[in-house]
């Protein structure tokens, strides 16, 4: 069975704002605690490819990946998938934003297949991507509230 997150935050910020902050690839080591680095490689109308690379491991490893991202603004969804799947057959994202009373909900899916040799099965590796996203999406949330209040503030 393949492997499948769905996850979700309310950011209480203009959708504007939430969109322009998440989208921009090239900030998230700023917006991303696990991100060290973040290249564009290549545009093509609106999808971009890019590598990430993470922070080092405990062990020293700086894992590095290609992805391509295309958001859709009039549709308020991104869809996004690793072109280097690494350790995975595929790894296919799609985030969704909607508008609520309380702020946008951003929501994060994620479904994916480890390779036979990977080293993780698909239910570790979902434990792991949730363990992840709990803990990025928090901090986007309070990030973007911040440059919220900061924008208000002037």
């Amino acid at each position: 069975m393949p492997g499948h997150t769905e996850n979700e935050i309310v950011i209480d910020a203009p959708l504007d704002l939430v969109w322009d902050m998440t989208n921009d690839v090239e900030s998230w080591p700023d917006l991303f605690s696990e991100y060290s680095k973040a290249e564009i490689l290549e545009r093509d109308g609106d999808t971009i490819r890019f590598r990430l690379t993470m922070h080092p491991d405990p062990q020293g490893n700086a894992w590095s990946w290609v992805s391509e991202r295309t958001p859709d603004r009039e549709k308020l969804i991104v869809r996004a998938r690793r072109v280097e799947p690494g350790w995975f057959e595929y790894m296919d994202i799609f985030w969704a934003y909607e508008q609520t009373d309380h702020g946008v909900r951003l929501k994060w899916i994620q479904d994916f297949h480890m390779r036979a040799d990977s080293p993780v099965d698909d239910a570790a590796m979902t434990d792991r991507l949730n363990k992840g996203t709990s803990v990025q999406l928090p901090l986007i949330k309070e990030r973007v509230e911040a440059a919220a209040r900061s924008a208000a503030a002037t």
